[in-house]
């Protein structure tokens, strides 16, 4: 490396981002190749425009500040001797560069034509699991003293603390995995540039690779073969329970817990839920067991099931809702509980295969280049490369992928019919078939609802057996068998598939195989050459058949659209065989099309992969056909549920199209669903299974499971002994902790019209409760569109008091994101839709105000609730009684139970439905909750209401008197909030 590199770190506060801005505020850092800081320098500037409020707000820098500073000129003279023979860094290099050749430029002189590094760049390659890349963020989860965001000296400092971190985890990599970065970003850019002169560097300093990895076809892993894994207790001879009854081991349990936290405290519930728990898979029975938040479910179940398990020698099955719960299980329940049990045992977790990464197809792209968007997959797969070196699991969600990176995921994922199993040279480092055989010895394997269908439809083959099950978050059961016994095909489902096989002529498996069959000395390979050649046409007619078929289904869409505007301008048209929408026998006639040409296409290429494959030693002949094949699976499977929606045969099933206005035909999708699947459930699990355990803080309405019981198919189980209901009491005082206040005065809306007055009365109240609040209030909408126009008018409102407001889909889609956001900066308010009414936790102070804008119904015109309740009409029952309501009460509860997730969280719902107190099923809401405190008053008294509410005297009457006892009242307070805090934080790790 001819000369020494210098880094200068850079970071400018500018009056804004456009060209006619400013520059504020310079700060500078030096670094030496040794990563040592040699000078840092900073100024502030005088602007030539006024400051704007925003940009004040931000960094707390006003005209008074910079009146007396230098001006632009008097700083560069300064600045451009430092960046000399420099190589320039910045957190988003693009904007401080910008504005540093633009000051250049106004004051004469030629811009700065050095080399420049991005940080952002290098974390989202060096630290592929890391959400946000926004300095503040960062530096706080690297531990970086930042004390100053927003000012440029602080910012500087807190960049180039974090270049040097990074750097130094780039020279400590192996050196396998700096030459398969080099050689992946080679396109002669900046960062390009870095990796090669860093990878020469290391070579000399390098003399052996360390041994923490496993190297394999040039790539460095963190794990190694799986093939020795040992069952759990394999050296010990004995039963670790043999001796020990349930009782023993509980109070053993709670004595390792009493050692582990000081202030850890028994809670009722969950020893309740221990003792059920256990009995049900005692005595082979069904439990619907409902758990309030801060029952500790997840420990409520996993400790009497290692137990049981352990002691009778039966595999355990969990089962989450989301992957969300799935990984906080991994993360947090399970190292928990392997510091308390009195004996180790092993948990798995295992999800849908699409979740792992193939390794062999990975190899096959990197290696290949074969990559489809150059800029944004090149850094993908550079990730990847760094993650190998550091996942156990080889699993999605530890990446945070860029724009694009969730479709080079698809490209890469492990899938069933594209898998060489035992004849894979990568089968022994095979993320997905590690995580199987692990479930297969565990004692208990965490999966998810998906994944238990999945199994059924896979005849059995992917979990391990068992006949004891979990199901937590067990109300959306339902609907998520719903979704796998039914099916769906989208517009899309046909194209990446077909993309897979011929992208263009150079790209796509099918091109990719003509390459390599053009060397083979085989009597057949013209043929295959010309059997490529002919069959490559084909695709371009299907995709105009395919094209034109879905354009007509998104016609059939549009007729009917005024039906169900839901979110975002959804269009849904339900389709019955005895009532056909007009121009579908064309339909019919374009998909026969489709089908028979597929049918040609698949025939040929069959034919000709198993020719090859009987002719065709060359191993990367082999994974190439293993890879087309799998793709025509996908085809196949794509082309026979198009034959099914088409006939429209099920009777038992509802049909229906759903499409966007915005993107037309191409958001097109097609559905069929059973409209109940009680039956199939009784096949498939209850009447199959020793014991299914059912558990949510949401099963029960008004006190009754009946509703629950009628979804899942358990009417009657219990006259048979077969079932046992329990209804767990909350852990929380919910008279103290909670108030439920209900403008009584609100109007109510009709339908889903929304008037001005209506949105002004709204946004006028929600910003009045929001100061009184300052901020940490979540705001529930049951439809998008409102959410959108709510937004603007309390943002503008809000403004002035420095409350942010934050809407999902606005801000961000991205649900953790926006949590994360408004726990940062807790003056916020947070308009969430759909998915903030559950799985959203946000503990403590960060949230104190709950507004429910509309009870949450669903909307009665979705074609599968429209088939339900056409299926409860015939039997006689009230469709709004038995459905709607249930339905809405869960997702309500579900809502509320955001507000209190400690003993210590105190807060305030306002529900603006004045449905709840007027309407005759209003009471099915009010009793389902779990015992707040319930007033109704005038909209203009409800501000002064909060604020008595919440300035009520926070000690609990006895801890007061236990406090006056001791004579210590002034550190009564004092030591009273610190407790607090210290047992928030404990139930929120133990919980």
């Amino acid at each position: 490396m001819g000369e020494r590199m210098k880094f200068a770190v850079l970071d400018l506060e500018t009056t804004g981002h456009s060209q006619s801005d400013d520059i504020l505020q310079v700060g500078l850092v030096i670094v030496s190749e040794e990563l040592e800081v040699l000078q840092t320098f900073s100024t502030f500037v005088r602007p030539t425009v006024p400051i704007p409020d925003f940009i004040t707000q931000l960094t707390g820098i006003d005209d008074a500040v910079v009146e007396n500073a230098p001006e632009l000129q008097e700083v560069l003279v300064q600045l451009i001797p430092l960046l000399d023979d420099a190589v320039l860094v910045a957190h988003n290099v693009g904007f401080d560069a910008g504005f540093l050749n633009q000051a250049l430029d106004r004051c004469g002189y030629h811009g700065f034509a050095g080399r420049r590094l991005d940080t952002i760049e290098l974390l989202r390659i060096l630290y592929p699991s890391i959400t946000t890349y926004q300095l503040g963020a960062v530096t706080e989860m690297f531990g970086i003293a930042h004390d100053n965001h927003h000012r440029a000296d602080s910012d500087a400092l807190a960049t180039a603390t974090l270049f040097i971190e990074i750097v130094q985890k780039l020279r400590q990599l192996p050196l396998l995995t700096l030459q398969r970065l080099s050689a992946l970003i080679n396109d002669g850019s900046d960062l390009s540039w870095f990796l090669s002169e860093t990878l020469q560097l290391m070579e000399v300093r390098n003399v052996f690779e360390p041994a923490d990895y496993d190297y394999f076809n040039q790539f460095a892993l963190k794990v190694k073969e799986w093939t020795d894994e040992q069952p759990p207790r394999a050296d010990s001879d004995s039963d670790p329970l043999s001796e020990m009854t349930f009782e023993q081991y509980l109070a053993e349990v709670k004595q390792r817990f009493e050692g582990r936290f000081e202030n850890y405290e028994e809670r009722e519930a969950q020893t309740a839920m221990f003792n059920e728990v256990y009995d049900a898979l005692n005595n082979d029975q069904h439990l619907l067991i409902e758990a309030g938040t801060g029952t500790g479910k997840s420990l409520g179940y996993l400790i009497p099931a290692l137990y049981y398990g352990i002691r009778n020698n039966k595999k355990i099955v969990v089962s989450t809702h989301t992957i969300n719960l799935q990984e906080q299980l991994r993360q947090r329940d399970i190292p928990l509980l392997e510091d308390v049990l009195p004996f180790p045992f092993k948990a798995s977790i295992f999800k849908g295969r699409g979740n792992y990464l193939c390794l062999r197809k990975f190899e096959g792209k990197v290696n290949t280049k074969d990559l489809v968007s150059p800029i944004d997959d090149v850094i993908t797969a550079a990730q990847m490369v760094v993650w190998l070196g550091e996942t156990e699991n080889g699993d999605q969600e530890e990446l945070n992928f860029g724009n694009k990176g969730a479709d080079f995921w698809s490209t890469v994922a492990s899938d069933a019919d594209s898998c060489l199993n035992r004849a894979c040279p990568w089968f022994k480092r095979c993320y997905y078939h590690r995580a199987k055989q692990e479930s297969n010895i565990a004692d208990v394997c965490v999966t998810n609802h998906s994944m238990l269908f999945t199994d059924i439809q896979a005849d059995h083959r992917l979990l391990p057996t068992y006949s004891h099950l979990i199901i937590d978050e067990a109300h959306h059961v339902e609907e998520v068998a719903g979704k796998h016994l039914g099916m769906q095909v989208s517009y899309f489902s046909f194209n990446q598939v077909v993309q897979r096989l011929y992208k263009d002529t150079r790209s796509g498996l099918i091109p990719a195989l003509r390459l390599k069959l053009q060397y083979e000395d085989d009597a057949h390979q013209s043929a295959w050459l010309e059997t490529i050649d002919t069959v490559i046409p084909i695709f371009n007619d299907i995709k105009e058949y395919w094209d034109k078929l879905f354009e007509m289904f998104y016609s059939f869409t549009s007729v009917s659209s005024e039906l169900a505007s839901g979110e975002a301008g959804q269009a849904v048209c339900r389709l019955k065989s005895s009532e056909l929408p007009t121009g579908w026998d064309d339909a019919v006639a374009t998909e026969g099309n489709v089908h028979t040409e597929l049918n040609r296409i698949i025939r040929t290429l069959d034919k000709m992969v198993n020719d090859i494959k009987e002719r065709v030693d060359d191993s990367a002949i082999q994974a190439a056909i293993t890879d087309l094949n799998g793709a025509l699976r996908d085809l196949t499977r794509v082309k026979d549920e198009l034959r099914i929606f088409i006939k429209l045969e099920q009777a038992a099933s509802v049909f229906w199209i759903e499409a966007s206005s915005a993107y037309r035909y191409r958001s097109v999708h097609l559905y069929a669903a059973p409209v109940d699947v009680s039956e199939q459930l009784q096949k498939y699990f209850f009447d199959v299974k020793e014991s299914i355990v059912m558990t949510s803080a949401t099963l029960s309405v008004q006190k009754s499971f009946q509703y629950a019981a009628e979804q899942l198919g358990l009417v009657g189980y219990e006259d048979q002994g077969r079932l046992k209901t329990v209804q767990l009491p909350s852990p929380f005082n919910y008279r103290e902790q909670a108030l439920v206040v209900i403008p009584r005065n609100f109007p109510v809306l009709k339908g889903s019209y929304v008037d001005q007055a209506y949105l002004d009365m709204l946004t006028e109240s929600l910003a009045a409760s929001a100061r009184e609040t300052k901020g940490r209030m979540l705001v529930l909408f049951t439809s998008y569109k409102m959410l959108k126009q709510v937004y603007d008018p309390l943002k503008e409102r809000l403004a002035e008091s420095g409350i942010q407001v934050l809407g999902q889909g606005i801000d961000s889609g991205n649900r953790t994101k926006l949590t994360r956001r408004f726990r940062q900066q807790p003056e916020s308010v947070l308009l969430g839709t759909s998915s903030f009414w559950e799985g959203v936790d946000i503990p403590g102070e960060a949230l104190i105000c709950l507004a429910i804008v509309r009870l949450p119904f669903q909307p009665p015109n979705h074609p599968l609730a429209e088939a339900k309740s056409e299926l409860l009409l015939r039997q006689k029952q009230n469709p709004f009684m038995k459905l709607s309501i249930p339905q809405a009460v869960i997702r309500f509860k579900q809502g509320f139970g955001r507000l209190v997730r400690t003993s210590q969280d105190k807060g305030i719902v306002i529900i603006y439905d004045t449905r709840v107190i007027d309407a005759y099923y209003g009471k099915h809401f009010l009793y389902s909750l779990p015992g707040p405190k319930i007033e109704t008053m005038h909209t203009d008294q409800m501000v002064q209401r909060m604020r008595e509410w919440l300035s009520r005297e926070a000690i609990e009457p006895n801890e007061q008197k236990a406090a006056i006892a001791e004579g210590r009242n002034d550190e009564a307070n004092e030591n009273i909030r610190s407790c607090r805090q210290t047992a928030a934080h404990l139930s929120s790790s133990v919980e």
